[in-house]
């Protein structure tokens, strides 16, 4: 199949053209762009001095929040609070992090500067949000994200101590059960997410599911924990 190029249009091929997940390459970061990605299944991933790439996956790795698992040595560490959590407090910070931060078997960063300035107009607009996990003062785990409808569309995380991201992961899905958010689209398979509840669904089931999800209203940022 051939890989699409994108120009100034605001549009993308149908996500079943997709070889090995790849759909197009080029076009833009505009906030219009993406947010029309994320609505039609894809996501912008690749290096620096590379073209944009675009991907729609299949199968897509996805946790429904209320099928959230924590293993238990986890759940013991959380009742400890080991670290302040919050939302929405210092998102340009964890979208750096996140792209700083060295990753076993990767060379670079696909969180380039265009990237992360994309993600921080989303931010501004109330569409991108963070997880931060501190101790004492000092941000030390989290990750980011985009949340339209009843989906949150996961982009990265970071931990620079133990357990860190994994506990705001947490924090955050389950708040999102609260909000009635009820998809976090985890893109792709990793066992780390797999040991959460998520699994891999077909594209097509992804994209009903998707669809269900668009249809409610989108809580906008900034976003702050609820006591429970």
């Amino acid at each position: 199949m051939p890989i699409f190029r994108l120009d100034h249009r605001i549009a993308f091929p149908p996500v079943q053209h997709a070889e090995d997940g790849l759909l197009a390459v080029g076009g833009d970061l505009r906030p219009e762009r993406l947010l029309l990605a994320y609505r039609s299944g894809i996501f912008p991933w690749y290096s620096e001095g590379q073209p944009i790439l675009w991907h729609s996956p299949d199968p897509r790795m996805v946790l429904v929040t209320r099928d959230l698992e924590v293993p238990r040595s986890l759940r013991k560490t959380i009742r400890k609070q080991p670290y302040g959590l919050t939302l929405d407090a210092a998102f340009g910070q964890v979208v750096a992090a996140c792209a700083s931060i060295e990753r076993p078997g990767q060379s670079g960063t696909w969180i380039t500067p265009d990237m992360q300035a994309a993600y921080r107009e989303l931010h501004r607009r109330g569409l991108a949000h963070s997880v931060e996990a501190w101790r004492e003062g000092q941000l030390v785990g989290g990750l980011y994200g985009v949340s339209l409808g009843a989906a949150f569309f996961g982009e990265s995380m970071f931990a620079l101590a133990p357990d860190a991201s994994k506990i705001a992961f947490v924090r955050l899905v389950e708040q999102l059960v609260r909000w009635g958010i009820g998809l976090v689209d985890c893109q792709v398979y990793t066992d780390h997410l797999a040991r959460f509840g998520a699994v891999e669904w077909p594209r097509k089931r992804y994209l009903a599911a998707l669809k269900k999800a668009l249809a409610c209203p989108t809580r906008t940022g900034p976003w702050r924990f609820e006591d429970v």
